[in-house]
């Protein structure tokens, strides 16, 4: 049986202790603030995130003032984060959608929305309206399997699995926990078994230290 309290403390503990650079992203319920950091977020590191994020919102407001700005605008603005011009024609879509409408608070709808999937409609949900979702990144997918708590592929596979096993009142505590323990400690490559905390409950350090 899991102590899911126990196991996400020590894991946001160690986050911001070592100074986990999802920890050190702004916060804010701006929906449409938060709809655009996730996108641009997608395979690149956080602290480059919010460098655009800064550069980006320094020159916009709303979905409106978006549109206004031409690709190569927006791709100059937020250039620090990987796969930017691809993205910056993703944003430039994603305004023109939301023209005249406001950020959906449901699953359903949010996925229509041009460059939205399955991880970044869930931030959305979590971060901007308080529902209770998991988002699922490559560090929650990894790590969840490094654990042993799940056996699964993909990570929408893990997103299922992870809501049939964790209580839902812990649900929104996932991702960032999970990704800050990802980015310090649970690393991709080279993690830091011998500094984890947790290491006794990891199926992946009993097995790599036979």
């Amino acid at each position: 049986m899991i102590d899911w309290d126990h196991l996400l403390n020590i894991m946001e503990e160690e986050a911001k202790k070592r100074n986990a650079p999802v920890y050190a992203l702004e916060k804010d319920r701006d929906a449409f603030k938060i709809l655009v950091s996730a996108m641009l977020s997608t395979r690149t590191r956080d602290e480059k995130t919010a460098k655009a994020v800064k550069k980006l919102f320094s020159r916009i407001k709303s979905a409106e003032d978006l549109e206004k700005l031409s690709e190569d605008e927006i791709a100059k603005l937020i250039r620090d984060v990987g796969f930017y011009r691809n993205k910056a024609k993703m944003l430039k879509k994603m305004a023109r959608y939301l023209r005249g409408k406001e950020i959906p608070n449901n699953f359903e709808e949010l996925i229509k929305i041009p460059g939205v999937g399955r991880k970044v409609a869930n931030i959305v949900l979590s971060e901007a309206f308080n529902v209770d979702t998991i988002a699922v990144d490559t560090h929650v997918h990894r790590i969840a399997n490094r654990l042993g708590i799940v056996r699964t592929k993909t990570p929408e596979e893990t997103e299922k699995a992870l809501k049939r096993i964790v209580p839902r009142r812990y649900w929104r505590r996932i991702n960032k926990a999970f990704v800050g323990y990802g980015q310090v400690i649970c690393r991709a490559l080279k993690p830091r078994c011998d500094e984890c905390k947790i290491a006794s409950f990891c199926e992946y350090y009993r097995h790599t230290k036979r």
